[in-house]
């Protein structure tokens, strides 16, 4: 399955626990555009700039979505990406919605995170309105995060794709 969603949605800590309770690998495209261009996600935004970052995000989408078969989360921007869009609408996409609030309160307000620099909750709901119409295109379940536990919102993604309790 791939969890999309903006920073703070959890697909990171929800991801590595679907990834053990279905007893598949867990892999997050912003670490392997970090490996292999041997920098954080913030420096490569710094360095290069955004176009660059979304060019090696869409490189990074296609792969994973080639090589892997088991819990991919991608970065929260990968949407944004037209060629993305059109490879997940034949995945098992879960969008991990969150509320600016809820996911400010996640990220912090200190984070390094470049798409949310200066005003952290209000850029972050600047960014759920904006890319809300593209998660909602690729996504075949959409779970609601605010308010549940990382193991609550594993619970509602299992069972919305009929994939049973497996962590028994």
């Amino acid at each position: 399955m791939v969890l999309v969603g903006v920073p703070g949605s959890g697909k990171t800590t929800v991801g590595s626990l679907l990834s053990e309770r279905l007893h598949v690998v867990f892999r997050d495209t912003d670490r392997d555009i970090e490996e292999s261009q041997g920098k954080r996600v913030s420096d490569i935004f710094v360095d290069s700039g955004e176009p660059t970052f979304r060019g090696l995000e869409r490189d990074a989408v296609a792969t994973a979505l080639r090589e892997h078969d088991g819990v991919l989360a991608l970065g929260g921007g990968a949407v944004t990406d037209a060629a993305t869009r059109a490879l997940l609408l034949d995945q098992p996409t879960v969008w991990l919605q969150v509320g600016a609030s809820a996911g400010a309160h996640r990220v912090g307000l200190d984070v390094p995170r470049p798409v949310l620099l200066g005003n952290v909750r209000g850029r972050l709901a600047a960014l759920v309105a904006e890319r809300a119409p593209l998660y909602a295109e690729v996504a075949r379940v959409t779970v609601d995060t605010d308010g549940r536990s990382p193991d609550e919102v594993a619970d509602v993604v299992i069972t919305s794709l009929g994939l049973g309790r497996t962590d028994v």
